[in-house]
Order: structure tokens, then sequence, then C-alpha cells
């Protein structure tokens, strides 16, 4: 364990002390007990955020003995993170991939499709980039552009998306079928939460790359996002490759259940069983209950 992480985790267990005693009600302050609704200290962010930093260590070292085994039985992973405009996915992927090796590490993020890309087949143009022997790829946004932004912009019309619909699963089931481990996650974010973290973007100059003109439009159009996602998931699920749905309000959650999701699901050797269970209040795979008990965003 590095001695960043040593550190981080000592500074954890010392604030939880500190913080659990600060929690003293019989302590008052004119005669009314402090409660811990009442308290909220800088040392409670840095508590989080070391036991964050902690825990995403931990899980990182699961990936790389994950890898470490996808190399040596030939394996073949390909990963796919579709969600919003702002749900993470650049983030999430980043924590992923952070200290795996970049020979057999791939991320795939294409820009919209060139006039000779248009006139091919509509999944050829993903074909090429899909994982070989020992290779994990993650593709950020995928085929999956035609269920969502295509159709809400107009970019599509309505034979390409009903062509769509009528070749993906079976797409899917040949890539399985070849050997290819399909995981399918989706972020899921609220409408209030998109919209401050579009703000953010506009005044952080550091991220000044992923402002576009569609952000506002991705706004606007809330409610064709909600219905083209959830008719992507009514089309799309499959028991070969189902949809996991990741509440991603908080960006640091989600990232550990995403590689939660991941590692949950694969079989590699010397696996911490119990510590890559994911939390199921969090992610779990889409059932159209959820879109009605509000547990996938409206």
């Amino acid at each position: 364990m590095g001695f960043g992480i040593v550190r981080a985790t000592k500074l954890f267990s010392s604030i939880t002390r500190n913080h659990v005693r600060s929690l003293d009600v019989t302590k008052t302050k004119k005669d009314h007990p402090i409660t811990a609704n009442e308290i909220s200290t800088p040392d409670d962010k840095y508590a989080e955020k070391a036991h964050y930093k902690a825990e995403l260590h931990k899980l990182q070292i699961e990936l790389v003995k994950l890898q470490r085994d996808i190399i040596r039985k030939n394996e073949k992973i390909l990963v796919i993170l579709e969600g919003r405009d702002s749900a993470g996915k650049d983030g999430s992927i980043k924590r992923v991939i952070e200290h795996l090796s970049p020979r057999e590490t791939r991320v795939v993020a294409l820009s919209k499709p060139s006039d000779k890309e248009q006139s091919q087949w509509y999944f050829q143009r993903y074909t090429e980039h899909l994982p070989s022997a020992a290779e994990m790829v993650f593709f950020n946004r995928s085929w999956y552009n035609r269920a969502g932004v295509e159709k809400v912009m107009g970019f599509c019309n309505d034979d390409q998306y009903e062509e769509f619909f009528a070749e993906v699963n079976s797409f899917e089931g040949m890539l399985v079928r070849s050997g290819i481990h399909l995981f399918k996650f989706y972020l899921d974010i609220s409408r209030d939460e998109q919209k401050r973290r579009l703000e953010s973007r506009k005044d952080n100059p550091l991220k000044q790359w992923k402002t576009s003109p569609i952000d506002e439009k991705a706004v606007k159009h809330w409610q064709d996002y909600s219905e083209a996602r959830n008719i992507m998931f009514a089309r799309s699920h499959s028991p070969f490759a189902p949809w996991m749905v990741i509440n991603a309000d908080d960006k640091k959650k989600a990232r550990l259940q995403l590689i939660k999701g991941i590692l949950s699901r694969l079989s590699y050797t010397d696996k911490d069983e119990t510590g890559v269970l994911p939390d199921q209040s969090i992610i779990f795979e889409y059932d159209p209950l959820y879109l009605e008990n509000g547990m996938i965003q409206a």
C-alpha cells in the first residue's frame, strides 16, 4: 500500500474518532442538546474524501488482479458507458483505467461520423474498435447514440431508428457468442444535478473542451431524452446483455459502484468477494418498475 493511501487511511481513522467524540449529546449549547444534524465541520469532508480514496484504492487493486487474469486467459472485455451529458462518464472511466496496463486497455470515444461512415452499415465503424484477446475496451458512448442523441436531435430518420432496434440485440448476441464479455452501464442523474454540472463547466477553464452547443439543448430536451432512454431500455435490455443503471448524482459513489459492477460479474484469481459486492440501492439491473417508483430519474 502506497504512503499516500496509508496516510489517508490514518487520517480517516483519526478524524472519525474525533468526530464521534464531538457528537456527545450531553454537551449543550444554551441548554439544547447538540445533535449530529447540527454539526458540519471541515473534518467531515476530509473524512469522506479519505474514505473514498481508501475504497477506490482497494477496488483498483482488484481491477489489476482482474486484468492479470484477463491477459492470462486471453479474455475480451467490452464496457459500454451511456448517460446524459455531464453524467460523469469521463471521470468514471478515468478512475477505472488509472492503474491498468495501457497496452491492454483502450478507451473509445468516437466523434460524429464522417460522410463515408454515414454511408456504411451503422454498426460498422464500431466493429474495428471491439476488443481482441487479452484486452479491456471502454466505450464512452457507443452505438446507442442512435437511440439517444441522434433520435432526440433529429440526426437520424425514423427508418434508421427502427432499423437500429431491429439489429441491436442480434448484434450484441453475436458479440457475446464470440466470447466478448459485454457490460452496459447507464449513469443516471437528476435534472437539477445536470443543470448544476453544466453551469460549472462554463466557469472551469480546464473543462472547456467538454462544452458544446448540445449542452443547452440537453436541458431543454430533458423529457425527450427521458423518453428515448426508456424506449432504449425496453427494446435493448436482454438476458445476455442487460442494462445496469447507476444513480450518479454523487460522482464518487457512482465511480465506486461502477467498478464493483464490473468486478462482481467476472471471475478472477484472489478475488475479494465481499469487497466487490455492489450497493443495490445505487446500482441495479433495469426493470420497468424502477421507472414508476423513482429509482430511475423521470
